[in-house]
């Protein structure tokens, strides 16, 4: 029976070797099957050598005393293993504050055991050790190593989260301490090993051997020497951040703080690379000097007695050139506050003022603290955000207090959830408020009317959980990509994807609805790729949105000194930048959306910056309001040069009383000889243009005039002929006039952004609109039908490629009503009677002229001018018909300018050339020619 089993096993085998060798007879393939029913039988044959049967030995006490040993000691060693298991897994989850004060307090412990072993005879092991390797090492410095440890020790303390600076620190206390180390060995004669380690313990130790050895033997100690001290400077300006060409700014500092230097607060030096201008510096440091020591009182107050008049008239004109922050604020020299900190290091660092200082990303790493790769990304810890260090110059206008940023760069953020500290006491109004036009003071809205907003998140759990889905998307499609960062916003969050080689960008873009559908929101948006990045970004909604306010953009742009009138806040970008725009660069802005996408929210924050920033005699406003309920909330504020319009054809009235002015500006630039309007007014205010003798004419600055619209689809409904002709012509030549259009509108169709608008309106911002075709409206290109509404938005300023996604800030009616207050308790508003003049003579005009007055007003200059009064001639010279030049020359027979039809001869013209102008005035329906 078994030879037979072993012979079916071996026919099994050799038709699977047969079969593997691919060969096709017909055994071959009836050999296949036949492994099965062996596999069947073979199962009770692999129960066979577990038989019972065989007899086991007796037991043995000796056998069971070893094996109990064995089976204690190892329970034993097994749970103190998972004793310090556990203890490694919770150092390893420990909170990264708590490793830096144990490093802290380790360098601590340290510093005493070093200064009890060098201070004093500590006997023992631990004293001999200290011996061996401080006073070995550092010879007769010894005594300085506990300071040393002590200080590092205090400053982890202090200041944990400066990792750049404590490094700095590190390696600038080492290049000190080489260097003097060296010198030292030099001085005492540069004893070597063979003289034995108690005459090097007296000289510079092992380490002053080591540096000044080497350069003994190749350069001679009188080289050696003065390299050992650049050294030595070179490690003290490295702790002190102090570059070269700081050094006599810095001494200026410190002789002014110890009194020995008298401040000047009009120095205008520049200051040094990476450091503030001095001149602000160094009058905060007169302040301080002042306050301090009381000197200098005498000598000011014997100044000002000495010529009151002159400095009087200097600093109203410095306040006319530069116009500062009202009393309402705190003085300039106060304490900063939490978020004037934050604002401060966001400038520097996460600053996007779009013309000025480009934004630092906050880039969470994910490479760094992932396990075993994508695969493993739901077990794993979340890696703390890091951000890009990127040198950046500290901000110019934060003064030197305990929140402001080192000499490395880096910045100390204090707890923003603080309630920030109570204002300083206001100066005296007349000296701080602005110096206006007929002696009219004027004081800024502060800025502690807006509401201040929280510290942005740079990472949460919803952010890992989309990047395990992105890495599992992945996976299944098998594509070699991989995240491996991304930069949250308050609304969404950018994800950068990786690709592997030979990968196509095609490959993300077509799993786009796979994305959507692993991450729960259809509202993705692919970027191929990241500008200035070899990535591809895919921007996810944040499920935890976070509010922007516009307080918080505002007092960025005024802790970066940026006092232009027309820079306006807008909000938060998706690298945590905030983002503000000059009106005057634009330099007309078309806002588009549909209802609720935050429209409405934009346009309020552009004139609460304006109201905020400029004074009524720096900028005058135009608010078109078809709707009559967006902006009566700025009924009355001295900003504007007429009554908010609600009437569509006032409105088109207006445009063209623009157009006017824009002519009026530019024939004074060309007289004077001036291509832009800032050039004319600056030349103004310093004395520059003189006007020609007799000429009563008083010249005054232009202000900048800001025309906003908020929906223009009313305004084309009702006149799109003169609306349009106005709009071209002030988008395509107001800008070095002055002159600024914001156009709004939640209909952004063909027929009401027309192709003449677009062309000459260059600056876009787009909130969510309803379908594609509305984005190409906008934008020229999709992605607004993707945005996520509430002020989510696309902004293509003029000269950029691409949008860039933000989330539009937010100002409450309580801050707005708040800021209008202060600035009607301010200021009166003055009106210009001519905005709306042009309504009232066409009221006066006959309505049997109608549309017709241009034409009636030149058949008359024609008839009245050669005196004849023919409808032919009319025909001829105005090219129209036989019927419409009956019809002027019927209108002229009955305002008494021709007589009555004399069968086919010429009229008799009733009106001398002389009194054209009187017959003109009659016919314009004006009172008087």
């Amino acid at each position: 029976m078994a030879s037979r089993t072993s012979g079916k096993g071996s026919q099994s085998t050799a038709g699977t070797a047969r079969a593997r060798t691919g060969r096709t007879t017909a055994p071959a393939k009836k050999a296949a099957p036949a492994r099965k029913p062996p596999a069947k039988k073979a199962a009770p044959a692999k129960r066979a050598p577990a038989k019972k049967a065989a007899p086991k030995p007796a037991p043995s006490p000796t056998n069971g005393v070893l094996r109990l040993v064995r089976a204690l000691w190892l329970g034993l060693a097994h749970a103190i293993g998972a004793v310090f298991r556990s203890m490694g897994r919770g150092a390893k989850n420990l909170d990264p504050a708590h490793r830096k004060d144990g490093l802290a307090l380790l360098l601590l412990g340290l510093a005493l055991i070093v200064a009890a072993g060098t201070w004093s005879n500590l006997h023992g092991p631990v004293g001999d050790l200290v011996t061996m390797l401080i006073t070995g090492a550092f010879g007769r410095l010894d005594l300085l190593v506990p300071v040393l440890l002590g200080v590092m020790a205090v400053r982890f303390i202090r200041h944990p989260d400066q990792a750049d600076a404590n490094g700095r620190i590190v390696i600038g206390l080492s290049a000190l301490v080489i260097g003097v180390l060296g010198q030292v060995h030099i001085a005492c004669g540069a004893p070597g090993r063979g003289e034995g380690t108690a005459a090097m313990q007296d000289a510079g130790g092992l380490i002053g051997w080591a540096a000044s050895k080497p350069l003994i033997f190749t350069m001679g100690a009188p080289l050696a020497v003065p390299m050992l001290v650049l050294l030595t400077v070179f490690g003290l300006l490295v702790v002190t951040a102090t570059p070269v060409n700081a050094i006599p700014q810095r001494l200026r500092r410190l002789g002014i703080r110890l009194g020995i230097v008298q401040p000047n607060e009009y120095d205008e030096l520049p200051a040094g690379a990476g450091e503030e201008p001095l001149d602000r510096r160094d009058r905060h440091d007169a302040d301080q000097w002042r306050a301090r020591t009381g000197r200098g009182r005498a000598a000011t107050a014997a100044d000002e007695e000495a010529e009151p008049d002159a400095a009087a008239e200097q600093e109203a004109l410095a306040r006319r050139r530069r116009p500062r922050r009202g009393s309402v604020q705190p003085p300039l020299d106060r304490e900063m506050d939490a978020v004037d900190v934050a604002a401060a290091a966001a400038a520097a660092l996460d600053g996007a003022v779009l013309g000025g200082m480009p934004p630092s990303p906050l880039v969470a790493d994910l490479t760094q603290g992932i396990a075993g790769g994508r695969g493993e990304a739901e077990t794993t810890a979340p890696v703390p955000p890091a951000r890009a260090e990127t040198p950046v110059p500290p901000v110019p206008a934060a003064p030197p207090t305990a929140g402001t940023a080192d000499g490395a760069g880096s910045f100390s953020v204090p707890d923003l959830t603080k309630a920030p500290p109570e204002a300083a006491p206001p100066l005296p109004p007349r000296a701080e408020q602005l110096q206006l036009r007929g002696d009219i003071t004027y004081a800024l809205p502060s800025l502690d009317l807006l509401e201040r907003g929280g510290p942005g998140k740079t990472r949460s759990a919803a952010n890992d959980a989309v990047v395990a889905s992105l890495r599992n998307v992945f996976d299944e499609f098998k594509v070699d990509a991989d995240v491996t960062g991304f930069t949250r916003g308050p609304t969404v969050t950018r994800y950068e994807v990786t690709l592997g080689a030979a990968v196509k960008v095609e490959r993300i873009i077509a799993l786009t609805k796979n994305i959507a559908y692993a991450v729960a929101s259809p509202d993705v948006r692919i970027i191929s790729p990241i500008p200035g990045k070899s990535a591809v970004g895919i921007e996810i909604p944040n499920t935890d949105r976070e509010m922007v306010n516009l307080g918080d953009v505002l007092r960025l742009a005024d802790s970066a000194e940026d006092d232009h009138p027309m820079l306006v806040a807008l909000g938060k970008d998706v690298e945590g930048g905030y983002v503000m725009a000059n009106l005057a660069k634009m330099p007309h802005v078309l806002v588009a959306g549909a209802t609720g996408s935050g429209k409405s929210s934009c346009i309020n924050c552009l004139i609460t910056s304006i109201m905020v920033r400029a004074t009524p005699e720096d900028v005058r406003m135009v608010l078109v309001d078809p709707k009559r309920v967006e902006l009566t909330a700025y009924e009355g504020i001295p900003h504007l040069i007429t009554p908010i319009i609600t009437n569509p054809k006032r409105a088109a009235e207006a445009l063209q009383w623009v157009v006017k002015e824009m002519d009026l500006r530019y024939d004074d630039l060309a007289a004077f000889g001036y291509r832009h309007i800032d050039d004319f007014n600056k030349a103004i205010r310093d004395g520059k243009i003189k006007l020609p003798e007799g000429s009563e004419r008083e010249l005054n600055p232009y202000p900048y005039l800001l025309v906003i619209v908020d929906e223009l689809a009313d305004l084309m409904m009702v006149a799109p002929r003169d609306v349009e002709d106005s709009i071209v012509r002030i988008t395509q030549l107001a800008r070095a006039a002055g002159i600024h259009l914001v156009l709004a509108t939640q209909r952004p169709s063909v027929d009401v952004v027309t192709g003449l608008i677009k062309a000459n309106v260059p600056s876009r911002l787009a909130f969510a609109t309803s379908s594609l075709a509305d984005s190409r409206v906008i934008l020229d290109q999709p992605g607004a039908e993707k945005l996520i509404g509430k002020g989510d938005g696309l902004f293509l300023p003029m000269g950029a490629n691409k949008p860039v996604r933000l989330q539009g800030a937010f100002v409450t009616e309580e801050e707005i009503s708040g800021i209008v207050r202060h600035c009607k308790e301010q200021m009166a508003p003055v009106f210009r009677d001519d905005v709306t003049v042009g309504q009232k003579q066409k009221k006066e005009i006959d309505e049997e002229i109608g549309d017709d007055l241009d034409l009636l007003c030149q058949a008359a200059e024609l008839v009245v001018s050669t005196q004849f009064g023919s409808t032919s001639m009319l025909q001829r010279k105005l090219r129209v018909g036989f019927a419409k030049a009956g019809r002027l020359m019927d209108l002229m027979e009955s305002r008494g300018v021709v007589g009555p039809s004399e069968g086919s001869k010429a009229r008799d013209v009733l009106v001398k050339p002389d009194e054209l102008d009187g017959v003109l005035a009659v016919i314009r329906g004006e009172s008087h020619p």
